[in-house]
């Protein structure tokens, strides 16, 4: 037998709005009556109905997640920090798949506002104007993860590219490294591409070496694909680096699989390290030497922002979460 919302009211001798009240957090009550009300439910096993419970609070207590890709550990640790935040307030998740199509993330926009989410988290991607358009017309709050917006005011939460990928250049520095390049995204994304590229030749820079268009070598992507070029690119271009700058872990496993293929010894003759510390990295052979990004942190605090804005109708501050450096064995001193 499937219990109601009335039969729970009914044997704690309360009324169905006190029930209500207790089950979505609200106030109006004693501490003696919602003991006694969550014990009945307990014994009944009652589960509330989510469409009613929305139809009460105009809430669904659904959040919809954008991802443009969805494989890696970088992804899993992202959702499992963005569901650890969103079950700890009675909310669930629906994860939408854009391969930063730019149809197919309008046509998901529109699935997630008729599904009435509470919120959105849109990850990993620039916002373009006609997804802030769409968003802003249909009243929906947002969050951005791994990235942001220079154009629209929109709370992010992220790592700083830029620092992140100076500390990495200023690390290969500091172990005595002077000849260094570069395997990167492409100058053009604005998030994750030229960020990271001014912050390696900003590093360079200051520390009065030499870094021209020969140490940077700029893929489509991040991929491992992405590292095998780059690393035939500084092969074939014999300038004579020690070490390497990879704008992803992916990029560096593929680069160290490709030196390895080549017959040049990581770390005896060339160091590197990655950007992201995704689970791959300690498993690569020599392990990977990265910075590390807190997905997992990252994810539970972009949920947490955004519960926040639903909770107290404010936007809250930009979270820019601290980097580090995970220190393997693919870097050696010089």
């Amino acid at each position: 037998m499937a219990y109601t919302i009335k039969d729970v009211a009914r044997q704690a001798n309360v009324s169905i709005a006190t029930v209500s009240r207790i089950l979505n957090g609200q106030q109006g009550y004693s501490l003696k009556t919602k003991e006694k009300v969550m014990r009945i439910i307990e014994e009944l096993g009652y589960h509330p109905n989510a469409v009613a419970r929305g139809l009460i609070n105009k809430r669904t207590h659904t959040i919809g997640v954008l991802f443009p890709h969805l494989s890696g550990s970088l992804v899993t640790d992202l959702l499992r920090g963005i569901e650890k935040a969103a079950s700890a307030r009675g909310s669930s998740i629906m994860v939408c798949h854009t391969e930063s199509d730019k149809e197919k993330t309008m046509k998901y926009l529109h699935l997630l506002s008729e599904k009435r989410v509470d919120g959105l988290i849109f990850t990993s991607e620039t916002l373009r104007e006609e997804y802030y358009q769409f968003i802003l017309k249909a009243n929906i709050p947002v969050v951005l993860l791994s990235t942001k917006s220079d154009e629209y005011d929109v709370p992010y939460v992220k790592v700083d590219d830029y620092k992140a990928a100076y500390s990495a250049t200023e690390y290969l520095i500091k172990k005595g490294h002077t000849n260094i390049g570069m395997i990167s995204g492409r100058k053009e994304d604005l998030i994750a591409g030229k960020p990271r590229i001014d912050g390696f030749l900003d590093a360079m820079k200051d520390h009065q070496l030499q870094a021209n268009d020969k140490h940077l070598y700029m893929a489509n992507g991040f991929s491992f694909i992405d590292g095998i070029e780059g690393m035939k690119y500084f092969h074939k271009h014999t300038i004579g680096i020690t070490a390497i700058f990879a704008a992803s872990d992916e990029i560096a496993i593929g680069a160290m699989s490709t030196a390895n293929q080549l017959g040049i010894n990581i770390p005896e003759e060339l160091s590197i390290i990655g950007y992201d510390n995704i689970n791959f990295a300690e498993m690569s052979i020599p392990s990977l030497t990265t910075v590390a990004q807190p997905f997992t942190e990252m994810g539970e605090q972009a949920g947490k922002l955004l519960l926040s804005i639903l909770e107290n109708d404010e936007i809250p501050e930009n979270q820019t979460v601290a980097h580090r450096i995970i220190e393997r064995d693919s870097v050696q001193e010089k």
